[in-house]
């Protein structure tokens, strides 16, 4: 077994102090290798964890003398000679990042996401591991770990070592309920008032739901952890048996808007625990904490999931339909303000998360994978009920997706995926994956013909803005400066104005939070507009055309005109009244 210790002298210098004790075989030939994860599982991109380690110490555990070791790369060490030994492996890991994928210390907990602080043995990641934790005196642990005894944890693995985030704390706040005889636990780390009635209701409905969906849990029992904060946050991460969900302001938890956030992240991260946690794409196959995992199907693990994580609330009851179009609005808004789904497919957009995934990126480059991911798993669904008269639908895929591959721990690939869909509509599907996810081919129309068949449409709608609609450029307003921060492709915009450009003037006034208004004073719409540019001041020429709008909105709505067929077919998707 691998022996884990955190215990902390001071928390205002954010440090905890990590040990790592186990023994070297006599037999063993070559030197120890010890190797820090590099990116954690749930953001695919290499975040570099050492560099939040601070002096790494080895020591003969006997004899208690330092041993030499060799830094080979910047998250590997090589200790020679250590055959026979015991060896204590020492260090600091400063916890100052409070997010879903962070960890945290200060005087009122410790929060740890073991894949960030703890190192593994190269070759023996297989092996049983125990974590013991020095807290003081009255505070409790939250982890989806079972413990062995006071403050001690147990871990099959490292993968469920560093799977497994915990928080401690003298205030941790929690409520359990029960599906199918499986404990769920509610964890609540911050200064706020629950309504657990409200809340165990709703996670209950929810979780219900998903159950159904799949036929089975992969975990005996399940942990959230949340971190409810004084400020505004959001984030969520998943994890096997357990996830973090980071947000706030904490005072307005119980409010509709938060609380629709809190239920929206949960759910999301609940279906996880199927989908990419047990269902696991093969290059996952095992994690190498390493280096870039690549693969090609994370609109699977992210799309398919954010679908599922606001319909499968509609579906439950806990969402009214009014409130699931709202959400379903803001993915298709997000979707339709990025003009990079012209330039990258869905696939490649999923081997790009290891480049720029996260990160605004140049623009017009990039698709994301969870907005565009979430609008074609929802076309892929209500195609699938349209072929097959409700007989099969998204669920089915799913479910087979556990069955054949979750359940048995094998990874799946993209063409076991296609084969799946391929197998549920009863027809050859490869259309749909070459102009969707292989390619960059339009999402409207093909989106509004399968809304029809359940009642609604996707309507498009002109922006309130004028410099959007008739220029297509946006602005935003810092310390009083108007700024443009966005340029369409072909509009007329792209012929005078420059991302980062600072309006000041147009047709010789001053623009001070009237820019619109500016811009719709002229029928013919020409306008001389002042920039400063590079700190040079600059008069340019915008000229836009009466009959060409740019920047239009789309939403779902009901059709007026539904039919009883139509309706019918709503409520079995949905399972609510159209």
């Amino acid at each position: 077994m691998i022996h884990y210790h955190v215990s902390f002298e001071n928390p205002l210098t954010f440090y905890v102090q990590v040990q790592m004790t186990f023994e070297v075989p006599a037999t063993t030939a070559e030197a120890v290798e010890l190797q820090l994860p590099a990116w954690r599982p749930g953001r695919y991109e290499l975040q570099n964890f050492a560099q939040k380690i601070q002096r790494v110490e080895v020591l003969d555990a006997n004899t208690k003398s330092l041993l030499p070791y060799r830094k080979r790369t910047k998250d590997r060490w090589e200790v020679p000679n250590a055959a026979g030994r015991t060896l204590q492996v020492r260090y600091n890991f400063y916890a100052h990042q409070m997010d879903a994928g962070g960890s945290w210390l200060d005087e009122t907990q410790l929060y740890l996401n073991g894949v960030q602080c703890f190192m593994y043995i190269e070759g023996r990641q297989n092996e049983a591991c125990q974590l013991r934790l020095d807290l003081p005196e009255g505070w409790q642990i939250a982890c989806g770990l079972p413990q062995s005894g006071p403050n001690t944890l147990q871990a099959a693995s490292f993968d469920q070592l560093a799977d497994s985030p915990l928080i401690a704390s003298p205030t941790l706040q929690q409520r359990t309920y029960q599906v199918q005889g499986l404990p769920f636990t509610v964890w609540i780390q911050g200064e706020c008032t629950p309504d657990w009635e409200t809340i165990l209701r709703d996670f209950t409905a929810f979780t219900e739901e998903q159950m159904a969906l799949f036929g089975g849990f992969p975990v005996s029992d399940y942990h959230y952890l949340n971190q409810i904060l004084p400020y505004k946050h959001y984030h969520g991460v998943e994890h096997g048996n357990s996830t973090v969900i980071t947000l706030g302001p904490a005072e307005l938890l119980m409010t509709e808007g938060l609380y629709k956030e809190f239920l929206g992240v949960s759910c999301h991260e609940l279906f996880h625990t199927w989908n990419i946690k047990s269902i696991r794409p093969a290059e996952m196959q095992p994690y190498d904490y390493a280096r870039e995992n690549y693969f090609r199907t994370c609109y699977i693990a992210e799309g398919v999931t954010t679908y599922y994580g606001e319909y499968l609330l509609a579906r439950s009851g806990v969402r009214t339909v009014e409130q699931y179009f709202q959400e379903l609005n803001t993915v298709l808004r997000r979707h339709y303000d990025d003009y990079g789904r012209f330039n990258l497919s869905l696939a490649d957009a999923s081997v790009d998360l290891w480049l720029d995934g996260y990160k605004p990126g140049v623009p017009d480059r990039k698709v994301s994978v969870y907005h565009k991911g979430a609008l074609v798993a929802l076309l892929l669904d209500l195609t699938l009920r349209h072929l097959t008269g409700h007989q099969r639908s998204l669920d089915d895929v799913m479910r087979r997706l556990w069955e054949e591959f979750g359940q048995k721990g094998v990874g799946y690939t993209e063409e076991d995926y296609m084969r799946l869909v391929t197998e549920t509509a009863g027809r050859d599907m490869r259309a749909y994956f070459d102009k969707f996810v292989y390619g960059t081919a339009p999402l409207e129309e093909p989106l509004d013909k399968a809304l029809s068949w359940v009642g609604c449409t996707l309507r498009i709608e002109e922006t309130t803005s004028t410099s959007e609609s008739y220029f297509g450029f946006r602005t935003v307003v810092k310390n009083e400066r108007t700024e443009v921060t966005d340029i369409l492709p072909d509009s007329p915009a792209t012929t005078t104005l420059t991302v980062d450009d600072e309006i000041v003037a147009v047709n010789g006034r001053r623009v001070d939070m009237n820019l619109q208004s500016l811009l719709s004073a002229n029928g013919d719409l020409r306008y001389e507009v002042s920039v400063f540019r590079q700190n040079r001041l600059l008069t340019v020429v915008l000229e836009g055309q009466p009959n060409q709008r740019y920047w239009q909105k789309l939403t779902v709505a009901k059709l007026p005109t539904a039919t009883a067929a139509q309706q019918e077919s709503f409520r079995l998707w949905l399972k609510q009244e159209f």
